[in-house]
Order: C-alpha cells, then structure tokens, then sequence
C-alpha cells in the first residue's frame, strides 16, 4: 500500500513537473504580467490601506513591481482633558516600486524577497475644541522585505509579506496579505 502511495505521488509530482515546462518561461521579450488587491497594515503607526500591484516577472527568478496604497480609516487617539483633544492620523496614499527575485518551493509555491523605493503622503488632525490645525506631510522611504506566494490555478493565487520601510527619521514595519491575479 505504500509502494502504491508512493508511486501515485511521484506520478502527480511529475506530472505537475511536466505541466509546468509547457508553460513558457517568462522573458525580457515575453514578461508574465500578473496583478495583486489586497490589505495592508503598518505595524507602528497602526493604519490600515488597500493595496494594488501590478507587475512583470521577466525571467524566471526576477521581475519588477509597482504598488500604490489608499489609506481606509485614520488611527484616532482621544486625550479625556478639559476641552477635550483628539488626534487623527491618516495615511493618505503611498506608491513604490521594487525590484523582486523570487525562489520557487512548489509549481505552486514560491518565495520572494524585494527592495525598491517608496514616497509616502500623510495627514494629521489636531482637535482641540474650536480649533482644529491639519498638518499633511510626505516622506521617501527604502523599502525592502520577503514574503511567499501560493498558486491555486496558474492563474489566482494568495500573497503574504513583510515590508520595512526605512525613513530618514525612522522605520515602519508592514504587513499585507493580496488575492494575486496572473495575466
């Protein structure tokens, strides 16, 4: 019986094998565009954006991506003094582009690293009964991370990652999980 299990996994591991190098490589001449939606979290400030990607993967093991993120709901803090005060922040929109290498596990699984470029814009609300001052700000930042990617199809998959944007006045920690969508 397990001779039999055996061999019906090395048949389905081989064929998924044989499946896959029908499929072309991607190439400079010939990129595989695939496109991501997902949600984003960053660690430190606590605010929360929808994610969008879109990429070419132009070799087996490199591509290149770009993401923009739309900040959904400001991270507000309440101070109970007299008058009372309130202080939202806000991620506004965030774009980058990076660079990833990727490192197959499975025809299925896969893990990547990247590093890029990221500018960040942001908004800040003090209220302090009558007055309220908003202060926008933006801020470049390097941005490099890991994370791994699951196929169902060929065609959709999942994305999980980890990204550390540095900044010239401190570091953001976010993660992000993406429906992944390959064209």
């Amino acid at each position: 019986m397990r001779v039999l299990f055996a061999m019906a996994a090395l048949s389905a591991v081989a064929a998924a094998g044989a499946a896959q190098a029908q499929e072309p490589a991607p190439s400079l001449s010939s990129p595989q565009i695939y496109g991501t939606l997902g949600y984003l979290k960053k660690e430190d400030s606590n605010l929360d954006a929808v994610q969008l990607r879109l990429g070419a993967r132009l070799a087996p093991h490199f591509g290149v991506e770009g993401e923009f993120a739309n900040g959904v709901e400001p991270h507000t803090v309440n101070f109970p003094s007299v008058p009372p005060i309130q202080i939202k922040d806000q991620l506004r929109y965030q774009f980058a582009a990076y660079g990833v290498g990727y490192l197959p596990i499975t025809p299925q699984a896969e893990l990547f690293a990247r590093v890029g470029y990221g500018q960040t814009w942001t908004k800040r609300t003090f209220a302090i009964p009558p007055n309220l001052a908003v202060v926008k700000g933006d801020a470049g930042s390097f941005n490099y991370g890991v994370g791994g990617q699951y196929s169902f199809d060929g065609k959709n998959g999942v994305r999980v990652d980890y990204t550390r944007e540095d900044y010239k006045h401190g570091t953001e920690d976010t993660w992000g999980v993406s429906y992944v969508r390959k064209f």
